[in-house]
């Protein structure tokens, strides 16, 4: 496998997105209501805390269009990974634990690049565009005059929050290498219960409870800080902690993937009887 150049990972991007309007057009009576499906359990997923801060006309010093924002942003966040998450692409201790690692030993391409270059934009766009609906809801609500950097800054942000998801679930897929069939869905708990956390704001929780949500489950990084840092409501260091926090967690999940791949390379997966099915 060699390097691949940026023209031809995009040109990849391209076939994915062609392969997915195919989709799209080939039923597209039902991919219109597994979109539509999406918002819809997107919405419903976060009417509850909207609900309650709409009741109380906020919580935790956050007005009610800010939860709104806060909402709508994790809603940006998740559905952004959906779009690119190919194959689990997101979700890597499924394909490590189901022994799908190795069929991609005969692709002609990059680990890396075989895991970033899936793209669905037309059939798995609905989480994202429902998020997108709901913030410029919000940002219109919240009737304040944005300055002209705002917009590439929340651009930033999510990609520092999606970084900090993708990087918490490579982290602990590491440990699927070691034990496949224990450890294939551990990645997607994480992943789900992280997102579920998230949609609760924490400016009022105790910090015994706050801290653990910033640092070993940093399901407070993903959508409730970067909400106050887009709000204006941080002093200057908590606008950067999320950057340092998503290049440490970055750097770990790879230190660790590595060396659990190397120890895959060496004893292999388990989980296969010599007849070839899965035990």
């Amino acid at each position: 496998m060699g390097r691949i150049t940026l023209g031809r990972y995009f040109g990849l991007l391209a076939i994915y997105a062609k392969m997915d309007l195919a989709a799209l057009l080939r039923d597209t009576k039902f991919m219109v209501i597994a979109l539509l499906s999406d918002i819809c359990a997107d919405i419903s997923g976060i009417s509850g805390v909207f609900l309650l801060a709409w009741r109380f006309d906020g919580i935790g010093g956050l007005d009610k269009y800010e939860i709104l924002f806060m909402l709508a942003y994790g809603g940006i966040v998740n559905g952004a990974i959906g779009i690119f998450d190919h194959g689990n692409a997101s979700f890597p201790s499924r394909i490590i634990g189901r022994g799908q690692w190795e069929h991609m030993f005969i692709m002609p391409l990059p680990y890396s690049i075989q895991m970033l270059a899936g793209f669905s934009p037309f059939t798995c766009s609905g989480r994202f565009v429902s998020g997108i609906v709901l913030m410029c809801v919000a940002v219109t609500n919240l009737g304040t005059q944005l300055p002209w950097w705002w917009l590439p800054a929340l651009a930033g942000n999510i990609l520092v929050s999606m970084v900090i998801v993708v990087g918490l679930s490579y982290l602990v897929s590491s440990l699927a290498f070691y034990a496949p069939v224990q450890c294939e869905e551990i990645s997607t708990t994480v992943r789900y219960s992280v997102e579920y956390t998230a949609t609760f704001p924490l400016s009022g929780m105790p910090p015994y409870m706050k801290i653990p949500l910033l640092t070993i489950f940093p399901a407070g990084l993903i959508a409730w800080l970067p909400t106050l840092v887009m709000l204006g409501k941080t002093p200057i260091l908590a606008n950067i902690y999320p950057i340092i926090f998503a290049a440490l967690l970055s750097l770990a999940a790879a230190y660790f993937f590595k060396k659990g791949f190397r120890h895959y390379v060496k004893k292999g997966i388990n989980r296969y009887h010599p007849g070839g099915h899965r035990s």
